[in-house]
């Protein structure tokens, strides 16, 4: 009996040292394929592995070159950006005290170190008080200079030191193009010193003024406008003003992706003018215009007609003739080649122009089309 017990035992001894060898030589050849595997891995595939590992770094060197370019025009262009405050006054019914109410607030603009700042005009609008807070905080009670209700823009000045005035660089707005980086600082909602971002999503378009004249060649922008914003600056890739943000598009009041910006181009020559004058020194011919439904009514299916010509204007000095009891005036049909549909059309036309500048009238008299030149003037 021993020695069968004996035996078993010998067996099972022999039964695991074979398998303990099995089991080191299987791992042995498991860890020789691993090797070998690696050994045999394509180097092309490593070759991609590096190249994404390189791209990606790449990428995140440019975001956060992108990243530092937006923060270092931000810190150039902010202090040249102020937070405009406007109130009335108002009469208590029973005390006879008047009151300070505030009516609005919107941003603006430093234009120069002599103070004048840039703002939309439908900002201060009906304003009694206008306050102006520059960018350390500072409050200055602005006086008004001037507006040009028809491109809503307004022209403030505040008497604080030059050293507190840091101009905006101005850029140009005749080379933009659908797709360029914009930057829009404003005080949505009183949140002052406030960045958005975005491209220019089309040009060319028309919004209704505060005169009830279109504003053409308006820049869309995707940047997040808000209420607040209205006089901001809108800046290029180079800080540069190339626009003032005026209007959104938004049923609900809020952003939705469409704001409105009028072009620098048009602001420079409003501004100039009102700073100079006071006003905007537009060119006129002297004449007023039959409206639009009148000529409908009698029949004119092209052009504009002359209502009224005032002596000694450039129209009257021209022989243009005005509409009376029994004959209509002459039929403007186009300047210096340009076709005019409608009375905003000439309006527009004319800004193209200087007091002193020679136009070519194209008119319709009766049956018989004639051409009149003529200098432009100024109100006087």
């Amino acid at each position: 009996m021993k020695k069968i017990l004996l035996s078993i035992l010998l067996i099972l001894v022999a039964s695991l040292i074979g398998y303990s060898l099995i089991t080191n030589n299987e791992k042995g050849n498991i860890e020789t394929e691993i090797k070998s595997e690696r050994s045999l891995e394509n180097p092309i595939d490593k070759t991609k592995k590096t190249q994404k590992k390189e791209e990606v770094k790449t990428y995140t060197n440019v975001l956060k070159s992108y990243e530092n370019a937006i923060v270092e025009l931000f810190k150039e262009a902010s202090p040249s950006v102020v937070y405009i405050t406007t109130s009335t006054y108002q009469r208590d019914y029973f005390s006879r005290n008047i009151y300070e109410i505030p009516s609005g607030s919107g941003s603006g603009f430093i234009w120069d170190n002599n103070g004048h700042i840039i703002t939309n005009y439908h900002v201060i609008k009906g304003a009694r008080k206008i306050e102006v807070t520059l960018s350390d905080h500072s409050s200055w009670e602005a006086k008004l200079i001037g507006v040009s209700a028809e491109k809503d823009i307004a022209v403030l000045k505040v008497n604080a030191p030059r050293k507190n005035l840091n101009a905006i660089n101005i850029g140009s707005s005749s080379n933009l193009t659908v797709g360029q980086f914009v930057m829009a600082i404003g005080n949505p909602f009183g949140l002052d010193h406030t960045l958005t971002t975005g491209v220019i999503s089309a040009l060319g378009r028309e919004i209704e003024s505060q005169a009830k004249i279109p504003i053409r060649d308006i820049i869309q922008i995707d940047a997040a406008i808000n209420p607040g914003n209205s006089g901001g600056p809108l800046l290029d890739s180079d800080g540069q003003l190339i626009g003032v943000n005026t209007a959104i598009y938004s049923p609900s009041g809020a952003s939705a992706g469409i704001g409105f910006a009028i072009p620098v181009d048009v602001i420079k020559w409003v501004v100039n003018d009102i700073i100079k004058y006071g006003e905007v020194r537009r060119p006129i011919v002297g004449i007023d215009l039959l409206p639009s439904s009148y000529a409908s009514a009698f029949g004119v299916k092209e052009g504009i007609v002359v209502y009224y010509v005032h002596p000694n204007y450039p129209a009257h000095q021209a022989g243009l003739k005005g509409t009376t009891r029994n004959n209509l005036g002459d039929i403007i049909l186009s300047v210096n080649g340009n076709k005019v549909k409608e009375n905003n059309d000439f309006i527009l036309e004319l800004e193209k122009y200087k007091p002193g500048d020679k136009i070519k009238l194209e008119l319709l008299r009766g049956n018989k089309k004639i051409e009149k030149e003529l200098t432009l003037s100024y109100l006087r």
